[in-house]
């Protein structure tokens, strides 16, 4: 058996799982992969590693490695290491990024640039899955040809890897995925009949002709039905994943269920909510929350700038739905326990370390379980096998099809279906808890950004959010933010009008508490030299963290009265002046005392009053129009700027208006510009706290 070594670096669990997936196709396509995380340095040597390597690496932040690799990137960049430190190693990389972020793919990037520096050679192009679009767009056809590219490998070096090492040369070896999907297949043929059941095409004809009847063509397209030519098709569906869980409840002994240990999280604080405040108006698009927590009897500790993890539950509702649905509702308080099933064909099996063992299955939903994730493929594939009406069975098929990979963006991803409209869609599914608690990832806690001060606010941690809600489709019902839904029910017994006037009362005993973790230290802070210009933007919610950096420069302006302050510029935008201008009085507060020197809001749904009021809809319109003097405070006067919020436009959006401004006040092209700007980033001068 030809053996790899298969690295993976996750934050969320998707570099694992497709990680896993190669894994389990390799034995398949005449392989052995040892697969590890990039963390376990323990269990593999890349200093002596002769057989090739495969590494799977998402990114996380603004682009940053996921935390199980942060040790390893240290280690590689350690700058006394030789330029052929790993002229030995072979490899091929898969990066998971989302194009909505400036710095798309980074993970995977910095270390496979790191890996070229000290003399590592591809054997297969890399290739980066954008998660915006869908990572199967990249991902499938990078595995499909990760097997012929691993077979020349093999070939060029005459097989000799496994006994002596030696390693062929890099000059032909090197093999592009969209070149290699046909040859993969070819490949295939040439195998034993071991890959089981790693593919199957289906005819149309096959799986329904009861059906042939009913005319398709009169029907829209949608969740439950397709139309011609999909319908007609024959189909290539994926591998059936195999079944590896064995569950057994047992009836519970009456003990009490506490929320600790349901994350790997540590440290956990559990504080009371002190006050909760509606920013926006009524009859605003959307609406803003403050939550103040009382963390006076916690070692929790912060800074402006930093984000912390909010620990919360699927919604009650949506979880006795679920339990509804699978038939399991009068079982809720029955223990789960887990083990591997003796006879599975998956390799390396392992129990989920998120589901703890000895707790409640309503336990488990609500609290260990992402039941909102949008079921992947290989999870549409193996619900597909427990749907007993064959038209339905037939549409799951095409879901997670090559064929229909059209419709499974449209009707599941771009929807974001869930589980629960998956099996309410399709009434004849009837899937073991087995194959859920298999494929339905961890719930992850949610990221907030800090909103205050301690300086300010001793004693207190605030943030803000917007509710978000989902729009409801055909398939799938009008929710509420899983974690954002939660807090404003937790809140709306403390919700006041927008003011600072009244403090909640003394409510402690009956106050409603979160837990709360905080984040990996990040660089999201005021410079430390205080006569650095700041540039602050933070349109919408993105203005969270620069409450709390005016809210701190107030207060050291007031400890050290003679001091040198640089100016602070705040970019803020919203719609409407009087629906959604968040907390437009403690600007104006601060602007009067001179902490804000330059307050500059953009109206985009507001009828313009003025030229400059109709140039600058948006806060990047608002950087355009003060060019010159944002480029002398960022190239003459080693000025910082931050950038705030969403991700999917205005982060790019600011990005391209500062290689604009950049380009012409220094006169240079866009290129170097772009350059500019990543040098203001490595110098901690270009600073983003971005979401999607």
């Amino acid at each position: 058996m030809r053996r790899f070594l298969l690295l993976y670096a996750t934050q969320k669990g998707q570099a694992k799982a497709i990680a896993e997936e190669i894994h389990e196709q390799a034995a398949a396509h005449g392989f052995s992969a040892d697969l590890h995380c990039i963390s376990e340095s323990d269990e593999y040597d890349l200093n002596t590693e002769t057989a090739p390597v495969v590494v799977v690496v998402s990114t996380t932040g603004t682009g940053d490695p996921p935390d199980t690799a942060r040790k390893f990137v240290k280690d590689i960049h350690d700058k006394t290491l030789p330029a052929d430190f790993f002229a030995h190693l072979r490899y091929g990389l898969l990066g998971l990024g989302d194009s909505e972020y400036t710095y798309f793919c980074n993970g995977g990037k910095v270390i496979d640039k790191r890996l070229q520096e000290l003399g590592a050679r591809h054997f297969y192009d890399t290739g980066h899955a954008d998660d915006c679009v869908g990572l199967e767009l990249v991902v499938e056809p990078w595995i499909a040809g990760l097997w012929t590219a691993l077979t020349k490998h093999f070939k060029s070096s005459g097989g000799q890897e496994e006994m002596n090492g030696a390693l062929p040369s890099a000059s032909n070896t090197l093999l592009k995925p969209e070149m290699l999907h046909m040859e993969s297949q070819i490949e295939l043929l040439r195998l034993d009949d071991s890959r089981g059941r790693d593919s199957e095409v289906l005819e149309q004809g096959e799986v329904n002709r009861s059906d042939s009847s009913t005319s398709v063509k009169e029907l829209e397209p949608s969740l439950v039905r397709s139309i011609p030519p999909l319908s007609q098709a024959s189909l290539s569906i994926p591998a059936l994943p195999p079944e590896y869980l064995q569950v057994h409840l047992r009836e519970s002994l009456g003990q009490e269920e506490s929320q600790e240990s349901v994350t790997s999280l540590d440290p956990v604080f559990q504080v009371p909510i002190s006050k909760a405040i509606q920013l926006t108006a009524d009859d605003a698009i959307k609406t803003t929350l403050l939550l103040e927590l009382d963390i006076s009897t916690t070692g929790f500790s912060y800074q402006p700038g930093d984000a912390f993890n909010v620990i919360c539950p699927n919604s009650d509702s949506e979880v006795h739905s679920l339990l509804q649905r699978l038939q399991l509702a009068d079982q809720r308080e029955h223990r789960v326990f887990l083990e591997i099933k003796a006879d599975t064909k998956k390799k390396g099996a392992v129990l989920p370390q998120h589901v703890p063992e000895g707790r409640s299955l309503q336990f488990i939903l609500t609290w260990c379980l992402e039941i909102r994730s949008i079921p992947k493929k290989a999870f549409v594939r193996a619900l597909a096998d427990y749907t007993s009406d064959s038209a339905e069975k037939r549409r799951l098929q095409e879901l997670c099809s090559k064929q229909g990979a059209s419709d499974y963006a449209l009707y599941v991803r771009d929807a974001a279906a869930c589980l629960l409209d998956l099996l309410l869609a399709f009434p004849s599914c009837h899937p073991p808890l087995g194959l859920l608690l298999e494929h339905l990832p961890k719930l992850q806690p949610r990221p907030y950004s800090c909103a205050s001060s301690g300086l300010c606010h001793p004693d207190k941690l605030r943030f803000v959010f917007n509710i978000v809600e989902f729009p409801k489709s055909e398939a799938v019902v009008l929710r509420r933010g899983v974690c954002t839904g939660w807090l404003a029910t937790l809140a709306d017994p403390l919700l006041q009008p927008n003011t600072e006037a009244s403090q909640a009362d003394n409510r402690e005993d009956w106050a409603p508490k979160v837990s709360i973790s905080p984040r990996a230290v990040n660089s999201f802070h005021l410079p430390s030299d205080h006569s650095a210009p700041v540039i602050m933007v933070g349109p919408g919610t993105g203005i969270a963290p620069f409450i709390g950096f005016l809210q701190h420069r107030e207060k050291l302006q007031e400890q050290h009265p003679d001091g040198s302050f640089g100016a602070m510029w705040l970019f803020f935008g919203c719609r409407h002046k009087d629906r959604d201008y968040l907390f437009r009085e403690e600007l104006q507060h601060f602007l009067a005392r001179g902490i804000l020197t330059h307050l500059k809001v953009s109206f985009s749904r507001e009828t313009p009053v003025g030229e400059a009021a109709a140039l600058a809809k948006y806060v990047q319109d608002n950087l355009q129009l003060h060019s010159q003097e944002l480029a002398r405070l960022l190239l003459e006067e080693d000025g910082c700027i931050y950038v705030c919020g969403d991700a999917k436009n205005m982060a790019k959006d600011v990005n391209d208006a500062l290689a604009e401004i950049i380009s012409r006040e220094a006169g240079v092209d866009k290129l170097e510009a772009m350059k500019t700007l990543a040098t203001l980033k490595e110098e901690k001068r270009y600073l983003q706290d971005i979401w999607s």
